[in-house]
């Protein structure tokens, strides 16, 4: 009698533990998808949209309120680039748009294709601190002891939340010369 259930309870137990299997293997695709929305919708990870915002002349502009911005820059440990802003910080009017630069230069002895990566904090920031025209945008290509200064024009949304009165721009930046279209194109001319 006992014999006839087991293999019915271990078929039973493959089963379940087949689901399971599968149930986590479906769980961890959509873990990636998943993340993003909860990022998108509370502005966490401080992720910035790569879009160029058209600054209209006569937007509005908040006069009576005063943000400070924060710059940071950082390189990734296999650049071998020196990367920093022209200010460390300014402070700023919601609407205006203002410009900074920062100042990159190559101390390596090769091409190399940097991008610069994009991070805004506190958390809830990170839609209203919009780039007009941003290096972030574009893969950056310089040759060994090149240097270049790379502008940034940016504003900050009036609708930033009162309770925010400082934000922190951080930019990392990353060697992407192998994976990089622009330093095929300049090596096939």
């Amino acid at each position: 009698m006992k014999t006839d259930k087991a293999p019915s309870k271990n078929k039973t137990l493959v089963t379940k533990l087949l689901f399971a299997v599968v149930g986590m293997f479906a769980f961890g695709f959509a873990l990636v998808p998943l993340y993003d929305v909860i990022c998108d919708i509370t502005g966490l990870n401080g992720k910035t949209n790569n879009l160029a915002i058209q600054a209209e002349a006569g937007e509005i502009i908040d006069e009576t309120r005063e943000i400070t911005v924060q710059f940071i820059a950082r390189e990734n440990a296999d650049m071998n680039w020196g990367f920093t802003p022209s200010s460390a910080q300014v402070k700023v009017q919601p609407g205006e748009v203002n410009m900074i630069s920062y100042k990159v230069t190559n101390s390596s002895d090769r091409v190399m294709v940097g991008q610069a990566i994009p991070s805004v904090a506190p958390n809830g920031a990170a839609g209203h601190l919009n780039k007009v025209e941003c290096f972030c945008f574009e893969e950056q290509v310089l040759q060994p002891g090149e240097s270049a200064d790379m502008p940034l024009r940016f504003f900050v949304d009036p609708a930033l939340p009162t309770d925010i009165s400082k934000l922190t721009l951080s930019y990392t930046l990353y060697d992407i010369t192998e994976k990089s279209s622009k330093l095929k194109a300049v090596a096939a001319r």
